[in-house]
């Protein structure tokens, strides 16, 4: 194996994106979307379905809260935010099976995939910077 097929194939391994985050999430698949942001970040949006678990709580609230056989997916605010990889290190030490999803919350909301806040579903939009929008 070349040493650019391994690293790529590692990368691929420990990484997901929006769009096929929310393509596992709509067919069915087992994975549980973790959003380890800030309480302030939560309540001002968060991906549907997400459960909030801050990085610096994983150790102490995951082994009694998530089923360490569902393999979990994080994020946190965008690609300049380092806590989705702080908490996918902890879930690891743990034993979880898990990937980051590059982008963030971020990218999910220029993608279009569903959000909410404390009072319900926010607007979906469409940016045409990161994806084909068709009229």
């Amino acid at each position: 194996m070349t040493d650019a097929l391994a690293y790529f194939t590692g990368k691929l391994a420990h990484e997901t994106d929006p769009s096929d985050a929310y393509a596992a999430q709509r067919a069915g698949h087992s994975q549980v979307i973790v959003d380890v942001s800030s309480a302030e970040a939560w309540a001002q949006g968060h991906v549907v379905g997400a459960v909030h678990l801050p990085y610096a709580e994983i150790a102490t609230r995951a082994p009694h809260e998530l089923d360490t056989a569902v393999p979990v997916v994080v994020y946190c605010w965008s690609p300049g935010c380092n806590a989705s990889a702080k908490g996918a290190a902890e879930f690891a030490k743990l034993g979880y099976e898990v990937r980051e999803m590059i982008g963030g919350y971020e990218y999910w909301v220029r993608e279009g995939q569903p959000v909410q806040n404390e009072d319900g579903p926010l607007p979906r939009t469409f940016d045409p910077l990161v994806m084909v929008v068709r009229d």
